[in-house]
């Protein structure tokens, strides 16, 4: 069978397709003329941003009927599944409906992907499944992923999900690869994820002072770069950190304030105040009942090691990163075009 006969006979199977990064996954994967099918929350109305030719699947990865439809295929089609789908939060107390969706979904997944016999999957995880080291060491990917040896709930989740990964790939003989993004970032973020949110809140002049912290994210069209060539190249039972250049919150405001023309902050917190800063927010979330962004778990995120070692992707999967002046640049300009932010 020659191999375009063969591309022919496989289906992309692409879980949260609305999201910025599985909807550029799937952006990724038509443009190499692959077959894809996303699944879709019902009502999300970034389904409608899909690119065309996504074959949109309506269903939850914590309903185990609706995924008989995300998989069902002909007879003789190789599957091959991104599970993208995921709920971020930066509160650190534990949250059932995060619970279900970040472990109990991703396990109603493998369980599809073994009674399918699927031919790859590859699990989008987090660094925050991978233990901090001390500053001034770059971190590295593990074998093994305690939940208890991470800080704050989303973490945990990714990391017990990330074990399960593993174990069920030893255990049922599937092939299944783990990568794990730090922040994510660039243009077509409809969801406005932390990076999206803090460029708005920025040109609002609503950010009277930074945090002595730093950034790591990474575009997401990088990261979809490398998790289509991690469904050819990705090695079973390994998981490969899809890291970026680590930038200060004093370089962040610099640049921001470069590309949009507003005043500069000069206020940074040192860490102890901002320690304070996320447990008063901690307490006003618990008063409130509403989400706040600066929970002691983001400022965690900002003042923690941010340093990550992608040397091993980069040497088994290409993994290239576009500076992350660029992606903020892209970012903004999106956010004009948008009208979210003045020109």
């Amino acid at each position: 069978m020659s191999n375009q006969n063969m591309q022919t006979n496989e289906l992309y199977l692409v879980t949260g397709a609305a999201g910025n990064l599985g909807s550029s996954v799937a952006a990724r994967l038509l443009e190499e003329g692959k077959k894809v099918r996303g699944l879709v929350l019902k009502g999300d109305p970034a389904a409608a941003r899909l690119p065309k030719g996504v074959d949109i699947c309506i269903g939850d990865v914590t309903d185990t009927r609706s995924l008989e439809s995300f998989f069902n295929a002909e007879e003789g089609t190789e599957l091959i599944v991104i599970h993208c789908a995921a709920i971020v939060t930066v509160n650190p107390n534990f949250n059932q409906k995060v619970y279900d969706v970040n472990v109990g979904g991703t396990k109603n997944i493998l369980n599809a992907c073994i009674e399918r016999k699927v031919k790859k999957l590859v699990y989008v995880s987090s660094i925050s499944a991978i233990p901090e080291l001390s500053p001034g060491q770059a971190i590295t990917e593990i074998d093994h992923y305690n939940p208890d040896a991470v800080i704050g709930f989303y973490g945990k989740t990714k990391a017990e999900a990330s074990q399960v990964v593993m174990d069920m790939a030893e255990k049922h003989d599937l092939d299944a690869s783990i990568v794990f993004p730090t922040g994510i970032c660039g243009p077509d973020d409809y969801a406005f994820g932390p990076v999206a949110s803090f460029l708005i809140d920025y040109c609002a002049g609503k950010l009277p002072a930074g945090v002595e912290g730093s950034f790591n994210a990474v575009d997401a069209r990088d990261l979809a770069d490398a998790i289509v060539t991690c469904c050819r190249k990705g090695r079973k039972g390994h998981g490969y950190i899809l890291g970026n250049e680590c930038v200060t919150m004093r370089q962040m405001f610099h640049l921001l304030s470069k590309l949009t023309g507003t005043k500069e902050i000069k206020m940074i917190l040192p860490v102890g105040i901002a320690k304070l800063l996320g447990k008063l927010c901690d307490l006003g979330e618990k008063i409130t009942k509403k989400p706040m962004r600066m929970t002691s778990f983001a400022v965690y995120n900002l003042i923690r090691n941010n340093v990550f070692d992608c040397s091993k992707a980069k040497r088994e999967l290409g993994y290239r990163t576009r500076p992350f002046a660029e992606s903020v640049e892209d970012t903004i300009d999106w956010l004009r075009r948008e009208n979210i932010i003045q020109a």
